[in-house]
């Protein structure tokens, strides 16, 4: 059984796409999400063990994907926040709403969400965990999560004109599609 560093090689050739494309729903950037994943593999290599499989070694990677990414968003949050605005107002993109599709929709009000609605929202609907996990997960209430899922339809809602209530297999399965 591979172990350390051939592990995680192993990992990065077999589900690297699959790692970058659950990154890339967390940031909705290519770029952001392949550091995200680089860092997730590096702080993962350090603590792998010997005698776990890949699927274990995995979900750690994508954990810590998940990890670093809600702290690094809280992070820029706080540092945006001392940071004194000498600039006019911020500048506020152009509409691109014309000509787009329902997946880059998806994708543009998932980006709008806070980081945690976010989180819960990709768990839930594209890994289809449970509240109870993604509570686990996260390190959560699982009324907190309620909350942020239910904050995040309301926002998606708002945004794409209506949202999935995830209480379906067939809801979920439109909302990967989607993304």
């Amino acid at each position: 059984m591979p172990h350390g560093d051939e592990m995680i090689a192993a990992l990065a050739r077999d589900r690297g796409r699959a790692l970058v494309a659950y990154a890339y729903l967390l940031t909705g950037d290519l770029r952001d999400a392949e550091d995200l994943v680089q860092d997730a593999l590096v702080k993962t290599v350090v603590r792998t063990r010997t005698g776990v499989d890949l699927q274990t070694v995995e979900g750690y990677v994508r954990r810590t994907i998940l990890t670093t990414f809600v702290d690094g968003r809280r992070r820029a949050r706080r540092w945006r926040d001392l940071l004194p605005r000498l600039a006019g107002p911020e500048e506020t993109l152009p509409d691109l709403a014309d000509g787009v599709t329902v997946r880059q929709e998806v994708r543009a009000a998932l980006a709008e969400l806070p980081a945690r609605q976010r989180a819960c929202t990709v768990l839930r609907y594209l890994d289809d965990l449970p509240v109870a996990d993604i509570a686990d997960v996260l390190d959560l209430s699982t009324g907190a999560v309620k909350r942020y899922l239910a904050d995040a339809r309301g926002r998606l809602g708002l945004s794409l004109g209506n949202a999935p209530d995830g209480s379906t297999r067939e809801d979920r399965d439109e909302m990967e599609h989607l993304l």
